[in-house]
Protein backbone atom coordinates (compact mmCIF):
# COMPACT_ATOMS: atom_id res chain seq x y z
CA UNK A 1 0.00 0.00 0.00
CA UNK A 2 1.34 3.43 -0.91
CA UNK A 3 2.23 5.97 1.76
CA UNK A 4 -0.55 8.57 2.05
CA UNK A 5 0.38 12.01 0.73
CA UNK A 6 0.49 14.96 3.05
CA UNK A 7 2.00 15.68 6.42
CA UNK A 8 0.95 14.55 9.87
CA UNK A 9 0.39 17.81 11.74
CA UNK A 10 -0.35 18.52 15.40
CA UNK A 11 -2.28 21.76 15.96
CA UNK A 12 -2.67 23.16 19.47
CA UNK A 13 -2.80 26.13 21.76
CA UNK A 14 -0.74 26.35 24.91
CA UNK A 15 -1.75 25.98 28.55
CA UNK A 16 -2.94 29.58 29.03
CA UNK A 17 -4.93 29.90 25.80
CA UNK A 18 -8.57 28.82 25.76
CA UNK A 19 -9.36 29.91 22.20
CA UNK A 20 -10.52 27.28 19.71
CA UNK A 21 -11.70 28.99 16.51
CA UNK A 22 -8.09 29.56 15.45
CA UNK A 23 -7.49 25.82 15.80
CA UNK A 24 -10.59 24.94 13.78
CA UNK A 25 -9.44 27.33 11.03
CA UNK A 26 -5.92 25.84 10.99
CA UNK A 27 -7.24 22.29 10.97
CA UNK A 28 -9.57 22.98 8.04
CA UNK A 29 -6.86 24.86 6.13
CA UNK A 30 -4.32 22.08 6.59
CA UNK A 31 -6.82 19.35 5.73
CA UNK A 32 -7.82 21.23 2.60
CA UNK A 33 -4.12 21.20 1.64
CA UNK A 34 -4.10 17.40 1.98
CA UNK A 35 -2.56 17.00 5.43
CA UNK A 36 -3.72 14.87 8.35
CA UNK A 37 -4.34 16.92 11.51
CA UNK A 38 -4.44 16.01 15.17
CA UNK A 39 -6.10 18.94 16.93
CA UNK A 40 -5.23 18.86 20.65
CA UNK A 41 -7.58 21.73 21.46
CA UNK A 42 -7.27 24.56 23.91
CA UNK A 43 -5.45 24.92 27.24
CA UNK A 44 -3.05 22.06 26.54
CA UNK A 45 -0.57 21.52 29.38
CA UNK A 46 3.07 21.28 28.27
CA UNK A 47 3.42 17.67 29.45
CA UNK A 48 0.35 16.58 27.48
CA UNK A 49 1.57 18.37 24.35
CA UNK A 50 4.95 16.62 24.53
CA UNK A 51 3.37 13.23 25.26
CA UNK A 52 0.88 13.52 22.37
CA UNK A 53 3.58 14.67 19.96
CA UNK A 54 5.72 11.70 20.98
CA UNK A 55 2.74 9.41 20.37
CA UNK A 56 1.69 10.93 17.02
CA UNK A 57 5.23 11.54 15.68
CA UNK A 58 4.11 14.52 13.57
CA UNK A 59 5.91 16.00 10.60
CA UNK A 60 4.96 19.47 11.87
CA UNK A 61 3.80 21.03 15.16
CA UNK A 62 1.73 24.23 14.93
CA UNK A 63 1.28 26.30 18.11
CA UNK A 64 -1.40 28.98 17.97
CA UNK A 65 -2.05 31.81 20.39
CA UNK A 66 -4.82 34.37 20.49
CA UNK A 67 -4.60 35.66 24.06
CA UNK A 68 -1.36 37.63 23.69
CA UNK A 69 0.76 35.33 25.87
CA UNK A 70 2.14 33.27 22.98
CA UNK A 71 5.65 34.64 23.26
CA UNK A 72 6.14 33.69 26.90
CA UNK A 73 4.24 30.42 26.61
CA UNK A 74 6.04 29.58 23.38
CA UNK A 75 9.48 29.97 24.90
CA UNK A 76 8.55 27.50 27.64
CA UNK A 77 6.90 25.01 25.25
CA UNK A 78 9.67 24.97 22.64
CA UNK A 79 12.19 24.25 25.40
CA UNK A 80 10.15 21.20 26.44
CA UNK A 81 9.74 20.01 22.85
CA UNK A 82 13.42 20.43 21.97
CA UNK A 83 14.47 18.66 25.20
CA UNK A 84 12.67 15.53 24.00
CA UNK A 85 15.02 13.58 21.69
CA UNK A 86 12.14 12.31 19.52
CA UNK A 87 10.92 15.88 18.90
CA UNK A 88 14.19 17.81 18.87
CA UNK A 89 14.18 18.12 15.05
CA UNK A 90 10.45 18.18 14.38
CA UNK A 91 9.57 21.37 12.50
CA UNK A 92 7.64 23.58 14.93
CA UNK A 93 6.01 26.93 14.24
CA UNK A 94 4.19 29.46 16.36
CA UNK A 95 1.79 32.16 15.37
CA UNK A 96 -1.15 34.38 16.14
CA UNK A 97 -1.18 37.08 18.77
CA UNK A 98 2.17 36.52 20.42
CA UNK A 99 2.26 39.63 22.59
CA UNK A 100 0.12 42.41 23.95
CA UNK A 101 2.26 45.16 22.43
CA UNK A 102 1.34 44.58 18.80
CA UNK A 103 2.58 42.30 16.07
CA UNK A 104 5.69 42.07 13.98
CA UNK A 105 8.25 42.85 16.68
CA UNK A 106 11.58 41.78 15.13
CA UNK A 107 13.22 41.20 18.53
CA UNK A 108 10.36 38.90 19.57
CA UNK A 109 10.62 36.94 16.32
CA UNK A 110 14.40 36.60 16.66
CA UNK A 111 14.03 35.38 20.25
CA UNK A 112 11.49 32.74 19.26
CA UNK A 113 13.65 31.54 16.39
CA UNK A 114 16.74 31.46 18.62
CA UNK A 115 14.78 29.42 21.17
CA UNK A 116 14.13 26.74 18.55
CA UNK A 117 11.06 27.61 16.47
CA UNK A 118 11.36 27.03 12.73
CA UNK A 119 8.81 29.65 11.78
CA UNK A 120 7.05 32.61 13.41
CA UNK A 121 3.77 33.77 11.86
CA UNK A 122 2.44 36.78 13.72
CA UNK A 123 -1.11 38.05 13.52
CA UNK A 124 -2.33 40.35 10.83
CA UNK A 125 -1.14 38.76 7.66
CA UNK A 126 -1.75 36.58 4.69
CA UNK A 127 -2.16 32.86 5.08
CA UNK A 128 0.05 32.43 2.00
CA UNK A 129 3.31 32.65 3.97
CA UNK A 130 2.15 29.87 6.29
CA UNK A 131 0.97 27.77 3.33
CA UNK A 132 4.31 28.31 1.62
CA UNK A 133 6.22 27.16 4.71
CA UNK A 134 4.03 24.06 5.10
CA UNK A 135 4.37 23.31 1.39
CA UNK A 136 8.17 23.44 1.65
CA UNK A 137 8.28 20.59 4.17
CA UNK A 138 9.09 17.16 2.81
CA UNK A 139 6.28 14.62 3.19
CA UNK A 140 7.19 11.77 5.51
CA UNK A 141 10.77 12.92 5.86
CA UNK A 142 12.79 12.28 8.98
CA UNK A 143 11.78 15.62 10.48
CA UNK A 144 14.27 17.71 8.60
CA UNK A 145 13.70 21.26 7.46
CA UNK A 146 14.43 22.89 4.15
CA UNK A 147 17.78 24.65 3.89
CA UNK A 148 16.70 27.58 6.05
CA UNK A 149 14.11 28.19 8.72
CA UNK A 150 11.97 31.27 8.37
CA UNK A 151 10.60 34.06 10.49
CA UNK A 152 7.52 35.65 9.05
CA UNK A 153 6.31 39.06 10.04
CA UNK A 154 2.89 39.29 8.52
CA UNK A 155 1.46 42.68 7.57
CA UNK A 156 -0.93 44.26 10.02
CA UNK A 157 -4.66 44.37 9.43
CA UNK A 158 -5.67 40.84 8.46
CA UNK A 159 -6.38 39.28 11.86
CA UNK A 160 -4.63 36.47 13.70
CA UNK A 161 -3.32 33.76 11.42
CA UNK A 162 -2.34 31.00 13.81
Amino acid sequence: MAEPAGLDVVVTTMASDSHTWNLVFLQLLLEELGHRVTNLGACVPDELLVAECRRVEPDLIVLSSVNGHGFNDGLRVIEALRACPELARTPTVIGGKLGISGSGTPARQRALMAAGFDGVFEEGGSVLDFQSFVGSLPVGAARTLPTASVARALPAGSGALL
